[in-house]
């Protein structure tokens, strides 16, 4: 923070794109990150790859930063060079608390991205068995099919996670059970 009391621009870049903000993210040092938000660094600053701050910390799971990133004005629907936004990244690495707040935030829980895969797929096809639980419990689409017509239950069954897949099979017939009544 010398650095900025001496006059250094908050903003600054590398050659990838990453401002300081990020690179605080990206190394895990969340109270620089949370000082730097607080000093006005651009929270919407992408790098090259079009990462957002919000979406590395998702991806980390950082969920003090998320937090201070959202009540910023972070935008929870910014898109990577992969076409994924932030809750994308929180579902497949298990970050449950970040995947509730990017929900309270306005991200709709079943929403198609890219190959029309929503979060509970990318949470049961990384065998993220909390995250999965917690999106069924918040009314995920366990029936919902990608472009592939694979559901959640399929996918994990493909990656070798048939304890997971055996959960969402049983959530995918209660909710057609429910539907059906």
């Amino acid at each position: 923070m010398k650095a900025l009391d001496s006059g250094a621009a908050i903003n600054s870049r590398n050659r990838i794109g990453d401002s300081a903000l990020m690179i605080a993210i990206k190394r895990g040092f969340d109270s620089m990150a949370l000082e730097l938000i607080a000093r006005g660094a651009d929270v919407a600053l992408a790098n090259v790859s079009n990462v957002t701050p919000l979406s590395a910390a998702a991806f980390e799971g950082r969920t003090d930063v998320v937090r201070a990133l959202l009540a910023k004005g972070a935008r929870i629907e910014s898109l990577d060079r992969m076409k994924k936004p932030a809750i994308v990244y929180a579902a497949g690495n298990g970050h449950t608390e970040v995947v509730r707040m990017l929900l309270e935030s306005g991200a709709s829980i079943n929403e198609r991205h890219d190959a029309e895969l929503t979060i509970l797929m990318w949470a049961a096809g990384f065998n993220r068995g909390d995250t999965v639980e917690f999106l069924l419990a918040h009314g995920a689409d366990a029936s919902l099919r990608d472009d592939r017509g694979k559901t959640a239950a399929v996918q994990a069954r493909e990656n070798g996670y048939a304890a997971l897949a055996e959960r969402l099979e049983r959530a995918e017939h209660a909710q057609g059970t429910n539907a059906a009544n």
